[in-house]
Order: structure tokens, then sequence, then C-alpha cells
């Protein structure tokens, strides 16, 4: 069979410096290919030349056997490639159906029509999205529904889907490989990047796997497992490392630095009641919608609860009621996003820039008589300490691959000292390598005496990393679990019932 692509020799540089180098990479008609790799391998950048984004330095691109020139994501698509990119390009302002229909409008266009046609075509994929919402108004889960939904929309021959399932729950993930087996069966070719290896195991044909911007092997699924796996990602197994072992010990709680009683926030939360302990680390589970995410955008200051009978936050024992999250950061407060893209950082800035404007939130006036000097040493400390890479000392933060943007809104938190951190989604959209040091910080923080809240979608880690579990549903905890007899079973069963 003739490979729908092919690229031959692909090699892209970024100041002299290899990002991806000399790579040669099939695929064919209905194809399921899985493309994996730490963040920095190297994938984002590859599919990125597919897709016209990035132009290569070297190598040439091949569809239905016949080189061909993809200079911008318009000749990508009229060749029939699309990419569902792992950080959403829709348009804040405009409504779902606009954005969806974005690129192939009529020269006449009738709004209600425009909504209809969403709404079918939405509900025929099985996502529950409002087609006249604002795009700016959805939760990460709905936008990657969005970006998923326009790729099928275009009917392109070869779909790209960049970490599609990171923020979608269980039983969207189950529509979404419905959809994935529906495209095979039409013949239309998939490249699967995730960080989510039994994903990959379970819904891919073959298997190619990157290292430092090199090729280290392509196979059959069948020929790998998740061991062999992550040893050919990293040149070791972290899989122990990881979730191999069950908790057995848990840390005795401290005082109690944060408190909220009978929170309530339109409705998102609703009669909400939690506490937090210093020297712990505190996991939240819950489906996507269980008020989680919008409880601590309360307590951080980011969203405002009612203001009649929108209960009380308390922190260390002090009632507390922030209009703007700097004042929760002058109370020790920091707050890491799920959305680091959108809320985390400043895309076209440095490295080093953004880490110290976290110092600035801290620093206040005191940050007048700060040297240029001091700036760059303070930025250096911290990406050093979190093992930030990049090609170049000034590189910007839209540069870096997704795992080192999450260290880069981490370094920016935790540079302010903070009492009591809040992780939303940490790991999310990052690589096995930086998982593992992203878990060793929380760990570190909680043997410091911290206060350490957990939100997590994954079972496996959210039970690996707390000392407590709490679990979300409907706008509300409704019950807790200790790590040393918590299943997986037990939390999601206190999650949908």
């Amino acid at each position: 069979m003739t490979p729908v692509l092919e690229m031959k020799g692909l090699t892209k540089y970024y100041a002299r410096v290899a990002a991806v180098e000399d790579i040669n990479f099939t695929l064919f008609p209905g194809e399921v290919h899985a493309l994996l790799g730490e963040n920095g391998a190297g994938k984002s950048t590859l599919t990125k030349m597919i897709a016209g984004v990035v132009e290569p330095s070297s190598g040439e691109i091949l569809l239905d056997g016949k080189p061909v020139r993809i200079d911008t994501p318009a000749e990508a698509l009229q060749a029939g490639i699309a990419m569902v990119f792992q950080e959403t390009s829709l348009v804040p302002s405009m409504t779902v159906a606009q954005n969806l229909f974005m690129g192939n409008e009529r020269f006449f266009n009738r709004l209600r029509g425009i909504n209809i046609a969403a709404q079918q075509f939405m509900q025929a994929l099985n996502f529950q999205v409002d087609p006249t919402a604002l795009v700016q108004t959805l939760g990460a889960a709905k936008k990657q529904m969005i970006e998923i939904a326009r790729a099928m929309l275009s009917e392109a021959r070869i779909i790209v889907f960049d970490e599609p399932t990171a923020t979608l729950t269980p039983e969207e993930k189950k529509h979404f490989f419905d959809l994935v087996k529906t495209l095979q069966k039409r013949g239309v070719a998939v490249i699967f990047i995730s960080h989510a290896l039994e994903e990959a195991l379970a819904i891919s044909d073959r298997i190619t796997i990157l290292r430092d911007g090199k090729h280290v092997v392509t196979d059959q699924t069948t020929n790998f497992d998740r061991d062999s796996i992550v040893q050919a990602m990293v040149g070791r197994s972290l899989s122990e490392e990881l979730y191999g072992t069950r908790k057995k010990t848990v840390r005795r709680s401290g005082e109690r630095v944060l408190q909220v009683s009978n929170l309530r926030m339109a409705n998102a939360v609703r009669n909400n009641s939690l506490s937090v302990f210093a020297g712990q680390v505190t996991g939240v589970f819950g489906l996507v919608g269980s008020g989680r995410t919008e409880t601590f955008k309360v307590v951080a200051g980011a969203l405002k609860r009612n203001y009649l009978n929108g209960g009380e936050v308390f922190i260390h024992g002090k009632r507390v009621r922030y209009r703007v999250p700097a004042q929760s950061l002058r109370q020790r407060v920091a707050y890491i996003t799920e959305d680091r893209k959108v809320e985390g950082f400043f895309e076209t800035m440095s490295i080093k820039a953004n880490i110290f404007i976290g110092w600035l939130a801290k620093a206040g006036w005191k940050a007048f008589w700060i040297r240029r000097k001091q700036v760059d040493v303070i930025g250096k400390d911290w990406a050093k300490s979190l093992n930030i890479r990049s090609v170049t000392n000034d590189a910007k933060v839209i540069e870096l691959s997704g795992g080192n943007q999450q260290k880069v809104v981490i370094a920016k938190s935790l540079i302010q000292d903070p009492d009591l951190i809040i992780f939303d989604e940490p790991t999310r959209g990052v690589d096995v390598g930086a998982i593992a040091e992203i878990h060793h910080m929380i760990e570190r923080l909680a043997d410091e005496g911290k206060a350490v809240v957990v939100i997590s979608s994954y079972l496996p880690e959210v039970m690996q990393l707390s000392d407590r579990l709490l679990v979300a549903r409907q706008g509300r905890i409704v019950e807790e679990f200790s790590p040393l007899d918590a299943t997986e079973e037990k939390l999601m069963y206190a999650a949908v019932h």
C-alpha cells in the first residue's frame, strides 16, 4: 500500500540546535499511528511541519508518493491535513458555532443556521456543548471538544491529534475513541500524540518513539508494553517511580491552613466545605463539572463567591474574602492553573521574565530597586532548580515544550514562597520524565511543611501523591478517603453516584 504521508530526512533547526533531526516516518490510509516521546523530543515540531505551521530546515514531505511543499496551515487543509493542537487555537471572543465554521463560511451567513448546524454536528459526535456559548466561558475539556469537532468537520484525509484526551472525562474519552475507529473505517489516517501510554497502546496500530529530536524505534503496537515504551522514551524505566507501588504511609496533619465552610458560587459550587492541613498533600478528584476547580479558584481570588450566603473561607484561622488574586498572594496562597497557555504565562516573554513576574507579585514596591542583573540571576536560578530545558537562555516560553512550560508556571508561583499551593491538573500534557520531576517537587513541598492541594482527573496520580483524598461531585466534596485503603473503583463510584 502506498503511504498517504511520508517524511524523508526531515530536520528543523532553531538557533543552530536541532529540534528534530533526520526523521523518517510513514503513515498509511486508515492507520492510527501513535507518536510518543518526552516533552522536547520533537513530536509537536514534527507534526507542525506537516501542518504548515513550521518550515523544515531540510528533508521532504510526500503525499500519496509525490513531494509537496506546505507553507501555511491553509495549504495543509487544502491538501487534506488537519491538526488538533495541544493548546487550543480557538478565538475566545467568538461563539462555539463561529469557531467551528471559521474559514468555511458561506458568502451569506445566517447566525441561526450556523447555530443549528453546529448543534447537530456536535450532537452527532456526542459532545454536549452549547453552540451559542462564547468560547472564553468554557472549560478546557469543552474547548478540546470544539477542536476535535473542527478537525472532523474539515473531512481531512490526515488528522493529527496532539494530546486530544488530556482534559476529557472517561466517558468523553470513550466517545473520542469511537470517533477514531469511525475515521479508520472511512480510510482517514490518524497521528495520535499522547502522554497517556495506555491510550496509545489501546488505540494505535503502530508506534513511533522519538528521543532528543531523533528517531528511536517504529514497530507494531503489539510488540510494545508500557515499560518498553518508557525505556525507549527516556532510556530507563520509570514505571515503579511513578505509579508502580501502592502508598504505605501518609504524613501526619499539621496546622489547619485552609478551611472552607458552606461555599457557594452560582451553580458551580453548592454548599461546599473542606479543610487543608500543613505538611500534607490533599488530593481532590472529580469529573468535569464537579466544582473542584471553581472551589479553589474562589479560594485564590480568581473567582468570586456569591455575595449573599456565599459561605466563608479561612486562611490560618482568619476569615478572608479576596476580590483579586493579588490579595491571596499577599496571604501566601498560590494557585497553579490547569490552562497554562491562557492563564499561566506570557508566551512571547522569556523564561526568566515570566519567573520574575512571579517575584514582582511578591516584592511589591521593593521591585523599584531591583537591577537587571538580579532579574537574570533570579530567572536562571529557578530555571536551573526546576530543570527547565530550552534551546537558548533567552528562549520565549511559547518555544518550549509543554512540560517545560508547566515548570515555568510552577516556578512563577513557588518563587512567592506560598504556605498554601494549589496544583490544578499539574501534569496535564506533560511527559513521563517531567511527571516524575513534578511529583518529586510536590512531595518535597509537603515534606517542608507546606499545605499542598493536587486537583487531578487521573486516579493513579491522585492516589499516589495524596495523604488525604477528597472526592467532588455536583459542586461539593461528598466523601473523604485514606489512600491506604482507597481503590480506583471506590473513588470513581463516589464521583459518579
